[in-house]
């Protein structure tokens, strides 16, 4: 076992386990901890994880933080197991800012830090540092959590100060910050300017960027990941009259829009960027009248040919669609998804 290749059948056994089987696994010998610790391993695994049976629905609120299986012959939650947090908080103050392959970016609320979490293994990296880079502001910042060409996981953090703008990047491989230009219209300094949380999908972060729920600008912001270039496309052409919602997906590695719009009905359109134009997959028949609050507990949407549309008390309600099952399970987070996130178990590390 000691000169153990890397392309033999035990580690094309062991990439296929599930992440907890590939953490007791690592108690075998040394040649083993050794193989399953290295960076090949864990990018191979974490490529085969990525399928709907290891998908979890992680839920806070004010008295506990739960993690669910998603069945998918019903398409609903199963038994909830709970989980502790790894590190210090104050009655469960964690907000999910952006999760990828495993891991997520949550903030201490009572701190404002950034951590990047894998609830899954347990193991979590404090970002902030003592000049003040790693701390996050609610309604003023915006985070987005990718992977470059190096396999290099990032964070951008924009970060909007009394008018003034900036942008930074940390890196996991080097474990520190720096600073990067950002070009991009004044009037986006705004704090009447909303910044989703980033949508990494084919090299790009990908943000939503709103003036006002109801009849106000709305815009999308790219950023390429490896060249670290920002530029602005357009929103898609969806009516102004109401309230509008933008929420962007990465479905196979193309990013949609799930667009919603309208007041006291809400009408939901699926669209998909090709370029730098959206062009719309699917329209959703109007949904019934539901309360604003009970709107913004929407965690995820799933899809087995119909869409259902899914809270953290279960399934809201369900719509009808004749269309082919995207096979997976997408988070349509309200909120920057405080409320929750769908991640997949992998045992991707926050820290190197």
């Amino acid at each position: 076992m000691a000169d153990l290749p890397t392309h033999t059948i035990v580690f094309e056994i062991l990439t296929r386990l599930p992440a907890k089987d590939v953490g007791r696994s690592k108690s075998v010998c040394k040649q083993w901890y050794a193989l399953l610790s290295t960076q090949d391993f864990v990018k191979i695994h974490c490529s085969r994880s990525i399928v709907s049976s290891n998908q979890r629905v992680l839920l806070i609120d004010d008295l506990t933080c739960s993690v669910r299986p998603i069945i998918s012959n019903n398409n609903d939650y199963g038994p909830s197991s709970t989980v502790t947090f790894p590190f210090h908080h104050q009655n469960n103050d964690v907000s999910i800012l952006s999760h990828l392959n495993g891991l997520l970016c949550v903030c201490l609320n009572h701190t404002y830090e950034l951590l990047l979490w894998n609830p899954t293994t347990t193991a979590f990296k404090r970002l902030s540092t003592p000049d003040s880079h790693g701390f996050y502001i609610n309604n003023l910042d915006a985070i987005g959590l990718y992977v470059d060409a190096d396999d290099d996981y990032k964070v951008l953090h924009i970060k909007r100060r009394s008018g003034v703008l900036g942008v930074y990047v940390y890196s996991r491989e080097v474990d520190s910050w720096r600073n990067i230009p950002f070009i991009t219209r004044q009037e986006y300094l705004s704090p009447h300017f909303n910044w989703s949380a980033g949508t990494f999908c084919g090299g790009t972060l990908y943000f939503t960027v709103c003036k006002c729920w109801i009849g106000g600008t709305n815009v999308v912001i790219c950023f390429d990941v490896n060249s670290e270039q920002f530029k602005e496309i357009s929103f898609p052409p969806v009516p102004s009259n109401g309230m509008v919602q933008g929420v962007l997906v990465n479905v196979k590695n193309v990013l949609h829009m799930s667009a919603s719009t309208g007041m006291f009905e809400m009408t939901i359109d699926l669209w998909t960027l090709q370029g730098d134009y959206w062009i719309k997959v699917l329209s959703c028949p109007p949904i019934p009248p539901i309360s604003l609050s009970l709107w913004c507990d929407i965690t995820h949407y799933v899809t087995n040919g119909n869409w259902f549309v899914m809270t953290k008390l279960g399934k809201l309600f369900t719509i009808e669609m004749d269309m082919k099952p995207f096979e997976c399970f997408y988070p349509v987070s309200w909120f920057r998804g405080f409320k929750g996130a769908v991640f997949v178990q992998t045992i991707v590390s926050p820290s190197i």
